[in-house]
């Protein structure tokens, strides 16, 4: 058929219509390949590395949630897949393999690195220091947290508050601890702070990860140890392996457990996805605490009733003690440098004034409800 019978039997707007028909569905599928274009673009698949064993309960287990976290409510756009310790790398390699960008996130606490600079030890936990509701106060609303970011952004990375075991345990003993004299010559996990206290008052430190501890004390390798409180150590076990369970935790009494994030890969993401990326570890943060506060009471009760645990408290003298040891090694690292004395100037004003509030609020309330 020629052009012009064809014309003349389907008419003009035949012709019309089939071009922008044409048209439209060209337009459309350009539209649709940029939008998958732009979605592709946009999945960023991150990995965690973590300081614990993979699914060990409240640490491992809250950074498997962190990750859940963020993928759900990105919508996907931020996909996180979560390594134990040494499934990628060591647990005390985590802090360099973010910072480097083998992984994206990692998941842990800043005593784990006191190598780097030793004043980070203050975003961890610090002996006789803040509790956890102190540690948040400073973080978020004390200027502790844009101090943290600022240190952490030389090494190429974002901190956040991702995590709080609350006060711990003061840690497991094969023998009673009556004097500051029966802790010298110990072998006695404990990181951090804590670690250079306890070494001053004559004992010795060990830095082991969580996965290790059983079979350090069960070998004779560590004479004590301590690692969170109740419901974790019942988890490890360590009522097998050791008789006297010493409270409190002087050492850690609210230990932040951080989210750091690779600069690099944070600073790719959209304004939307950084905020969701910080909420999601002040959600864990708080998460972390509310779980540990809720198990730990009913892991005690099995270990003194089922498990014969001998639950002991420190003597007022031994804290004492340790207490003024602390003072000492505190006020030696915050002269260490300009960092350190920045960190501890911040934290010692903070906590002079929450320990005011505190003495009228918390303390008090606690001694009313102890009346009888």
């Amino acid at each position: 058929m020629k052009r012009r019978d064809f014309v003349k039997k389907i008419g003009v707007g035949g012709l019309v219509a089939g071009a922008v028909f044409t048209a439209g569905c060209s337009k459309q599928d350009e539209a649709v390949s940029k939008n998958t274009a732009v979605k592709k673009e946009n999945v960023h698949k991150w990995k965690m590395v973590t300081t614990w064993p993979k699914n060990f309960p409240v640490l491992g287990t809250s950074a498997n949630n962190l990750a859940e976290v963020i993928t759900k409510m990105s919508g996907g756009r931020i996909q996180v897949k979560v390594y134990g310790s040494k499934e990628l790398v060591p647990a005390f390699e985590v802090f360099d393999a973010v910072s480097r960008g083998t992984a994206e996130m990692g998941h842990g606490s800043a005593y784990y690195w006191k190598g780097k600079n030793e004043a980070i030890q203050f975003f961890s936990t610090v002996p006789f220091g803040l509790t956890a509701q102190e540690m948040n106060g400073w973080l978020y609303h004390g200027g502790g947290l844009k101090i943290w970011e600022e240190v952490y952004a030389q090494y190429n990375l974002v901190p956040a508050p991702a995590g709080n075991t609350g006060v711990q345990m003061g840690g497991w003993f094969n023998k009673e601890i009556n004097s500051l004299d029966d802790l010298k010559g110990l072998k006695m996990r404990i990181p951090g702070l804590g670690g250079e206290v306890f070494k001053r008052a004559g004992g010795t430190p060990v830095n082991l990860p969580g996965g290790e501890l059983y079979t350090a004390l069960q070998t004779g390798a560590l004479d004590a140890t301590e690692w969170v409180g109740p419901y974790n150590d019942l988890a490890f076990g360590f009522h097998k392996v050791a008789k006297y369970y010493y409270y409190p935790g002087w050492h850690e009494p609210g230990t932040t457990l951080e989210a750091i994030i690779n600069k690099d890969a944070f600073e790719l993401l959209s304004d939307d996805l950084k905020e969701i990326v910080r909420t999601a570890c002040k959600m864990v943060n708080q998460d972390m605490l509310s779980e540990y506060t809720a198990r730990n009471n009913a892991a005690l009760v099995t270990l003194v009733n089922e498990h014969k645990v001998q639950l002991r408290v420190f003597p007022d003298d031994v804290l004492r003690k340790l207490r003024n040891i602390s003072d000492e090694v505190v006020a030696e690292l915050a002269v260490k440098d300009a960092t350190a004395k920045r960190i501890y100037s911040s934290f010692k004003i903070y906590r002079e004034q929450v320990n005011a509030w505190h003495e009228i609020s918390e303390k008090a309330f606690m001694r009313a409800r102890a009346l009888k």
